[in-house]
Formats: structure tokens, sequence, C-alpha cells
């Protein structure tokens, strides 16, 4: 049977050049970067050598760069860290009802530990509402949240205006990038961010990889205690080969960045063009906000989710309800219901994401499946 994977915003194939370098470093690289001794000083070469390397794709420093095991833990690290560390300035939050799971959940558990959370709404477009950003903004701000394109619908939030609008005060602005990195270039110093959270699995690099970027102007008190690691900012021997991995992923990401996304476009606008022309009744999610060029999220009338990804998969085609973090549980998107969506749109509406090597004849093979299994569905 054929497979076709569209989930790519879930996870995305390993590169062969990434596995070839860290099965390399596997054999021969196996040193403790914490040792003072040839090998451990080999390994601690690897890993000072990717973080300056990633610094460079940012245009920030290599000691603004702390290495992770990826989103979740660079989420509560640079959150949880920057109220600690500033617990003196106040306990306010400010982040947008659409976050990942990752910053959401952290936000409701600080609530319950005394901490003052603003959710800033959306439109239907699934964009910030930045006047009620800036209106909420207080003394005791210590931190604003809100990421960098939206995992599910892949609508870009104005991250340019937001930093604007901090970037003369002191607090921390932080980005959760995950989904964004490699699509595009970020320069997080251009853009006034100050934190920006990554995972390698997201550009074809290992899972269990990740990193922040903290602007050295900021403190952030460590998560995981132990040892001095990562500047005393992130105790634990660091992952020598998952950081390999991740920065041979940025480097052949940004080798071919431009021709990438061009591709990519092409592809996503002969899938939605497709759609659009064959199959009645749709809507694609956010589809007038600016998008990265992987995530199309579809509502199609009359169709149940469940029994529509169930379908499909049997026909050997991958695609996601929405966040692979949260589709395990059946519960209707939490990003398109703040998009105003209505119950029957959140039970019909799903995820397509392409990726760098998704083809023209993958694409056919979907939508000719898509429209057999609609048509179907349509009928009973």
């Amino acid at each position: 049977m054929k497979l076709v994977y569209l989930d790519n915003a879930a996870s995305t194939k390993i590169s062969a050049r990434v596995v070839e370098k860290m099965m390399e470093s596997y054999s021969e690289n196996y040193g403790n970067p914490s040792s003072t001794h040839k090998l451990g000083q080999k390994a601690r070469a690897t890993v000072e050598k990717t973080r300056n390397l990633i610094a460079g794709y940012l245009g920030v420093e290599g000691k603004e760069i702390i290495f992770t095991s990826g989103g979740a833990e660079g989420n509560n690290l640079i959150i949880r860290g920057a109220l600690n560390a500033y617990d003196y300035k106040g306990k306010h939050i400010i982040t947008s009802k659409i976050e990942h799971s990752t910053v959401l959940k952290t936000c409701q558990q600080l609530e319950r530990e005394g901490y003052e959370v603003t959710y800033i709404d959306v439109d239907e477009n699934g964009v910030v509402n930045l006047e009620q950003l800036k209106n909420s903004i207080r003394k005791d701000t210590v931190i604003v949240s809100i990421m960098y394109a939206n995992n599910e619908t892949g609508v870009k939030q104005p991250i340019k205006e937001i930093g604007k609008m901090l970037e003369n005060t002191s607090i921390m602005f932080h980005t959760d990038a995950v989904q964004a990195m490699c699509k595009e270039i970020i320069f997080p110093k251009d853009l006034k961010i100050d934190a920006v959270t990554v995972a390698a699995h997201k550009f074809y690099g290992p899972k269990g990889a990740g990193f922040v970027y903290l602007d050295k102007n900021f403190l952030i008190e460590k998560e995981i205690w132990g040892g001095s690691q990562e500047r005393n900012r992130r105790a634990g021997t660091e992952n020598v080969q998952g950081i390999l991995g991740m920065g041979t992923a940025i480097e052949e990401a940004y080798e071919n960045i431009h021709e990438i996304e061009t591709r990519e476009e092409k592809i996503q606008e002969y899938l939605e063009k497709r759609i659009k022309n064959e199959i009645e009744n749709i809507k694609i999610n956010g589809e007038k906000s600016p998008r990265l060029k992987t995530i199309t999220n579809l509502y199609i009338k009359g169709c149940d989710i469940q029994t529509l990804l169930i379908a499909l998969d049997l026909r050997g085609i991958c695609v996601s309800g929405g966040s692979a973090c949260m589709s395990g549980a059946h519960e209707d998107s939490h990003v398109l219901k703040e998009m105003g969506l209505s119950s029957e749109e959140l039970g019909s509406s799903f995820r397509i994401s392409i990726g760098k090597d998704t083809t023209i004849e993958e694409i056919d093979y979907f939508v000719d499946n898509l429209k057999e299994i609609v048509k179907i569905e349509r009928g009973k």
C-alpha cells in the first residue's frame, strides 16, 4: 500500500545527513562533555561548535543559546524560569488563547500557584488582538509569550509589532517558534524577541533535542537542578549526538531555505486549489491570514473528522486532527474554537501539513482519495 505522510507539523522524517553525522558521532564521540580528558573535550568541542553554528544562523551570541530536550522543556524553562528570576517584579503573565498546550497548561498550573495570567483573544482569522494585548500590559507583567506561528492553522502572529510594543519595557518577550523554525529565517534581535523556543524534530532533526535563545540581558532560574551545565541554566549532561544532529539539520535547512520555501508554497497552492475546485462546502481555516507554507487546516462540511482520519489512514495517508499533543484526547481544537468555529465545524476540521519532500503525485493521491471518502461520508 502507498504511504503518504502529510503530518509534518507533528514531526518530520529525520534526514539521511543527520543520521549519518549522529551515527558517526555515537561510535567515536562518546565522552562526557564535562570531563577534562581528551574524549570529554572532544565532546565539548562538538557541543560548542554546534552552539555557535546555531547562534550564527539566528544572528545571536553563542552564550545566548541553551540546549534543551525540546519544545515542552524550552517553554517551561523560559516561562517559569523568568517568573522565578524576576519574582520581585510581579506575578503577571500575558499569553494568547491559541498557544500550544506546553504554554497553556504551564500557565494554568501557574495560576494554581498564585500567578495571574491574561489570555489574549484572536479574531476569526486566528490572529491575536494587538490592542487587547497592549491594554493588558501592567507594571507587574513579567513575560509576554505569543507563538510565532500556530501549529494547527499555520497562521503567523504579528511578532514584529509585539516586539516593537515591548521594546522599551523590562518585560520579557518570548515566542514559541517550534513550528516556524527553519520554515523561514528568524532573527530574534531584529524582531525584538528576548526568548525563543525551538525543537529539532520539526525540521528533520532528532526527537529529544531542542534549544532556547535567551537574550543576554535577561535572566532565568533553571528548572532542572543538579550540575552547572549550560552556564548553570539547565543541569544535566548535554545530549551530544542530539545537539550535533540538530545543528546538522539547521545547517541543511538554511543551505536551501529559499528553495524549499518556494517549493512548499507551490505544493500548498496546488493542494488548496485542487481541494477548493473539486470538493464542495469546504473552508480553509485561517486562509485570510499570513500562514506558513506547510500547513493547511481544512473544514469539510458533513464529514466526521475521526471517521475521515481512519478512512485516510486505511489508504496509507497520514494526517492529523490538530495538535499531535492533543489529538489522542479526541477533544475539539481550542485553536479553532477561539477562532469562532461552530460545533459542527470543529468536528469536521483537520490539519494537512506538507514537508520538503512532499510531491505533487502524493498530493494527487491524497486529494483523489479524500474526494472518494467525502462522497461516501456525505452519502450516508
